[in-house]
């Protein structure tokens, strides 16, 4: 692995090619104008354009020396943050234009389908870098993000959920071993909404105060979610929130198969007590593919984002195999094969199996770790 200098990293010619999710606004803009075939360029962009380029450019496995100044990584900050007004208004124009279009029925679904898939592969990918940051500005931003697609408990949800107690049983985003996507879907988005208020009532309850209170961010959560509700329907009535929550339902699809892919059969070793070994490298799936990663803004470097979840994403590690685990391609061919259990199933359970042979070497009973409901051994919380 190289490393890269905090000169190198400051070159606009290193931060450019992470804007290439830009590429989404002209492609949406025209399958609104034309309808037709280019209501599926979204989707065979954001999927099909860059799992093409994976295969051409191979594997980036250079690391970002971790001294680079905050200065130096200024074109990286400014892309996530330029995407909401840029999210915002697509939006906006979808729901007003759209409706009134000359589109057919099934132009508008692809159309709706295809911005689902870009406010759920950039937008929501987007909030989840920003709502990692300190600054209050970014934070906001990623609220203001997932109140788009109506997901607004994620933040929540992600940061103290399921950072905390990724690879357990109180964590409903790890994937169990043998659990399908279609299992996994309904079961996580039920689970992680009844998760992220019970965290935030139990942090007021440690203050000496009750859920609501002014200070519980569910009341900006519903407050956002409302807010864009009557803007669909202010700007396209009924079919104009139709469509918006359209785009929302395949936005979160997005996020959970990203989510299922992420941790898939992965667990922490349970030390009793009610304590788990520290989240290490090992306990996400790594993937170096070049393109996909300036796409997904380093996502799919999730090993050490779970080490060091506020590394800005520019300075995100990759590890080999000997300390993470290694996805055979990038995501979007992985969440495509999550969609069809036995060729997931044959992708990835063997991975599974000789990860835990590398790693956990000493277990020999896996079984009370696969079961769904009770995927750790007796005496686990």
């Amino acid at each position: 692995m190289a490393q890269l200098s905090p000169q190198t990293m400051a070159r606009p010619s290193q931060a450019l090619p992470f804007w290439l999710s830009l590429g989404t606004v002209p492609i949406a803009l025209a399958g609104m104008a034309w309808g037709g075939l280019w209501v599926l360029l979204l989707p065979a962009y954001c999927w099909g354009l860059f799992s093409a380029l994976d295969a051409m450019l191979g594997l980036n496995t250079d690391n970002a020396d971790l001294t680079t100044p905050e200065g130096d990584l200024a074109l990286y900050r400014l892309l996530t943050m330029l995407w909401f007004p840029v999210q915002f208004a697509l939006i906006c124009m979808f729901l007003w234009y759209v409706p009134q279009s000359g589109l057919g029925v099934w132009e508008k679904i692809g159309m709706t389908f295809g911005m689902g898939v870009m406010t759920g592969t950039i937008g929501i990918n987007y909030s989840h870098e920003l709502m990692h940051q300190k600054p209050k500005i970014e934070r906001w931003l990623a609220d203001l993000m997932l109140a788009t697609v109506l997901y607004s408990h994620f933040r929540t949800e992600h940061l103290r959920v399921h950072h905390l107690y990724v690879g357990t049983p109180r964590d409903a985003v790890t994937a169990r071993y043998n659990e399908g996507f279609h299992r996994f879907f309904p079961r996580v988005v039920r689970e992680t909404r009844r998760s992220a208020f019970r965290a935030e009532k139990a942090m007021l309850a440690r203050k000496g105060l009750p859920w609501w209170h002014a200070s519980n961010p569910y009341w900006r959560y519903w407050g956002l979610q409302l807010a864009m509700i009557g803007l669909a329907l202010a700007l396209g009535g009924w079919q104009g929130l139709a469509l918006f929550l359209g785009q929302a339902a395949v936005a979160t699809w997005q996020l959970e198969l990203v989510n299922y892919v992420e941790h898939y059969g992965l667990t922490r070793r349970y030390l009793g007590e009610g304590k788990y070994e520290h989240a290490l490298p090992r306990h996400s799936w790594n993937a170096a593919h070049k393109a996909t990663n300036w796409l997904l803004i380093n996502l799919q470097r999730h090993s050490d984002h779970h080490y060091k979840p506020d590394r800005r994403f520019p300075l995100l590690q990759n590890y080999d195999e000997d300390e993470a685990p290694q996805l055979p391609y990038g995501y979007p061919v992985m969440t495509f094969a999550a969609m069809i259990p036995p060729v997931w199933r044959r992708f990835m359970n063997p991975r599974v199996r000789a990860w835990r042979k590398q790693f956990y070497p000493d277990i020999e009973d896996w079984k009370p770790y696969n079961k769904a409901r009770n995927p750790m051994p007796k005496g686990a919380p």
